[in-house]
């Protein structure tokens, strides 16, 4: 069990780093299952999903500690940004066409995002990096919106499904060698359906 002092372990089974930062919430529309509580929370996120290292992740702390209303703006973008993100996808999932305000939201967050994108030598080879600029709070956000951009223009953005379950929302990249999964996870969602109907069955043999 894990202790009152310990942050929530996030779960990252999205086939995307944009996939499970959308599913920090769960259950829409009722929103039952919110796991992002304050800008905080995002950065245990972002540690967690490994975007920024944990020294990062006390720096931006603390930059939000000295900013509050800063962080307080960052928490909403994220938020905001999580919804257009599900938005999009979801629409993707279930074959309609993404609503353009959502797709305008977007953009908007990558513009910012690939003005600080940058290479960086790291052991000989070559990778993506993010410019420092101070460490601005929304720096977490940034590789989420290139994961966005590039999971939409990418040929497995035919493969996104959004979980079958009616109380669960979150979505994912359907690798299977079917491309027939319905299920977030056959443990949670899965699990749950295949005991409902064993109930339904035995309700219906009693009658």
């Amino acid at each position: 069990m894990a202790r009152p002092d310990q942050a929530y372990q996030f779960d990252f089974s999205g086939g995307a780093l944009c996939l499970d930062f959308v599913n920090t919430l769960g259950d829409r529309p009722r929103a039952t299952e919110e796991h992002l509580h304050g800008w905080k929370d995002v950065l245990s996120w972002g540690e967690q999903a490994g975007v920024i290292s944990k020294r990062e992740a006390g720096r931006l702390r603390a930059a939000g500690d000295d900013r509050p209303v800063a962080a307080d703006r960052a928490f909403a973008r994220a938020l905001a940004l999580r919804e257009h993100l599900y938005s999009i996808v979801s629409s993707v999932a279930g074959g309609r066409s993404p609503d353009a305000a959502d797709l305008e939201a977007l953009n908007g967050a990558l513009g910012e995002a690939m003005a600080h994108i940058r290479v960086d030598a790291r052991e000989g080879k070559f990778a993506w990096g993010w410019a420092e600029n101070g460490s601005p709070v929304a720096r977490v956000l940034w590789p989420v919106v290139q994961s966005a951009a590039e999971l939409l223009v990418s040929p497995e953005i035919t493969d996104v499904r959004e979980c079958a379950s009616e109380t669960c929302s979150w979505v994912f990249v359907d690798r299977s060698r079917t491309h027939r999964r319905r299920w977030c996870s056959m443990k949670t969602c899965g699990n749950r359906d295949k005991v409902r109907r064993f109930y339904e069955r035995q309700q219906a043999k009693a009658r």
